[in-house]
């Protein structure tokens, strides 16, 4: 199957990280994504290693399944080309900083000018409105500016960044969402509209407790490492062989004494309620320690599953991908690149049951795809596009 979003047309402008997986999302749902990137120069990601066979498998991973074109944006013969695409297209993606766009003459009220259903979505540090919006921004700085920084790792030591780039993803992932219900609305009505997500936003959308505990009580969040700021017991505790995640609820908690052997602690006056288990969770913190540490991950797997409680595993990332679960649905998949060869990277989360997503092969090469869409988009023959070279249009 195609995908739910066959028929869909997707001019990507974008780099690196928040533009590139937000399109990877459209593509690997069936969009056709059109990946333009500056002649000669292309995407800076193409140079981001892990390398396998001189071939950029980070690259690939965030392009797959896109077609490339090269295209001179600063050219007049290279904007009017661009122009006769947005004509065609459904949803144009960029991330450059605001008003790099406008310089070029290509922001969204040239390109509604020229296509009005179109759905533009710009991706940047700040947005396109407030005091912070001309800056550039990458993820560990909209980490740190956004919150998430503050209460990650340990208690008492320095600031530490989430593991992955958590700012670009969020980034990437609601200006997806924007995109989806833009096109929607463009679809009913053939409007079009600005679609403007700011990763600095983004960051203060995910703080969910955090922001919530400040907000209502006027105490500012600390980091807790493995730990869950409201219900107790909810941590990573070492066990004999690694790390184990308990996550014991209100209503289990009674079961959970019993299954470690302290029943004593079900009525304890610190601990009955989850409340009190909350603001006393050093102390639960300090007799649960050395009943963990007794067992292995796999036995207290085994007995807390049996029982109710939720479980789980600190698993690194090479366990991760050994992992049956993951495997059974399908989470690492392997793309054919003819220089990099076989190529395997994470797979598509979102499982549709009518039209299901899939990744659709690897990615472009930088301009592969130019004289197939220019011909199919706008009926181009191979004599132009090769003028088109020659000028250094595309």
């Amino acid at each position: 199957m195609a995908g739910p979003l066959a028929g869909v047309r997707v001019l990507d402008l974008s780099r690196v990280l928040a533009g590139p997986y937000t399109t990877m999302v459209l593509a690997d749902l069936g969009a056709e994504v059109v990946k333009v990137e500056e002649p000669g120069v292309g995407d800076e990601s193409r140079s981001i290693g892990p390398f396998q066979n001189g071939v950029s498998t980070y690259f690939i991973s965030i392009n797959r399944g896109k077609k490339g074109i090269t295209l001179n944006l600063k050219a007049e013969a290279g904007k009017r080309l661009f122009l006769n695409l947005v004509r065609q297209a459904d949803i144009l993606v960029e991330n450059y900083r605001p008003g790099v766009m406008k310089r070029l003459g290509l922001d969204y009220p040239a390109l509604r000018a020229v296509n009005p259903r179109l759905v533009y979505a710009a991706c940047s540090g700040f947005g396109h409105t407030g005091p912070y919006s001309p800056r550039g921004a990458y993820d560990m700085i909209v980490q740190g500016m956004g919150g998430v920084m503050s209460i990650t790792g340990e208690p008492g030591r320095p600031p530490v960044r989430v593991g992955t780039s958590i700012g670009d993803i969020a980034a990437a992932l609601f200006t997806g969402i924007g995109i989806l219900a833009a096109l929607s609305h463009a679809r009913a009505t053939g409007e079009g509209q600005f679609v403007d997500v700011a990763m600095l936003d983004c960051q203060v959308a995910i703080l969910e407790n955090a922001i919530m505990r400040c907000l209502v009580t006027g105490e500012v969040p600390q980091p807790l490492g493995a730990r869950h700021p409201s219900i107790a017991p909810f941590e990573a505790f070492a066990a004999a062989d690694g790390h184990v995640i308990l996550a014991v609820g209100t209503n289990i908690w009674a079961r959970f004494c019993e299954a470690i052997g302290r029943a004593d602690l079900i009525e304890h006056p610190h601990f009955a309620t989850n409340a009190l288990r909350a603001e006393h969770v050093d102390e639960l913190h300090a007799i649960l320690v050395p009943i963990i540490r007794q067992k292995r991950v796999e036995t207290w797997m085994k007995e807390m599953e049996a029982i109710g409680v939720p479980c789980g595993p600190v698993n690194t990332v090479d366990k991760v991908i050994q992992d049956p679960q993951v495997k059974a649905r399908e989470m690492v998949v392997t793309v054919q690149d003819p220089d990099g060869g076989t190529i395997s990277m994470a797979g598509v989360p979102i499982k549709l049951s009518a039209t299901p997503g899939k990744v659709h092969g690897r990615a472009p090469r930088l301009g592969e795809h130019t004289e197939e869409v220019l011909a199919q988009w706008l009926r181009l023959s191979p004599e132009e596009v090769a003028r088109l070279r020659e000028e250094n249009v595309v």
